[in-house]
């Protein structure tokens, strides 16, 4: 659906449409916040307070950007705000939920062991990345954003978002290895 579209319908006073926006960047917005804050409740809490910015301010939202853009840069900002002023503990979260069917063949469930011990492994090298690092990294390969969005995300500048994202790649093959 078209999310000009949308936004103009939450505009208008349909406050039931921005439920489409919830729907649609719920999840990344949770693993964005947890990668920063390290907390599944506190990256739930974070989330839900920046879908209410979101909604307060989507007056301010210029189309000159994506939408998603610019919701995760309000979830960042308001993960790293809120990191600042409480100390979180951490606890593994899995980026998607993968739907299971219930007619496997043994191939099949030993392809889906070995597919969820792989992410397994990747969140746990991911929880040793500096928290900027890992968030760099979901953004660019878990959310496929490109490297000019994650700077406007971060408030980096370009070629800093592409020296963090080399560093991370290096200290997270050193981490699985």
């Amino acid at each position: 659906m078209n999310e000009k579209l949308q936004i103009n319908k939450v505009l208008k006073g349909d406050t039931a449409a921005f439920g489409y926006f919830v729907d649609t960047y719920q999840d990344m917005a949770v693993t964005i916040a947890y990668r920063v804050c390290g907390n599944k409740q506190d990256a739930e809490d974070i989330v839900q307070n920046a879908f209410v910015k979101a909604f307060h301010n989507l007056q301010a939202f210029r189309s000159d950007s994506k939408f998603s853009t610019w919701f995760y840069r309000i979830v960042y900002n308001t993960a790293i705000t809120e990191t600042r002023t409480v100390l979180y503990s951490t606890e593994f979260v899995d980026y998607k939920v993968m739907d299971m069917n219930d007619s496997y063949s043994d191939f099949d469930t030993m392809t889906i062991i070995e597919e969820n011990e792989r992410k397994e492994m990747i969140n746990k090298a991911m929880e040793k990345l500096p928290k900027d690092e890992s968030v760099m990294l979901t953004l660019y390969y878990l959310e496929d954003n490109p490297i000019k969005d994650i700077a406007l995300i971060t408030n980096l500048t370009e070629a800093n978002v592409k020296i963090k994202l080399y560093r991370a790649r290096k200290r997270l093959a050193e981490a699985v290895n």
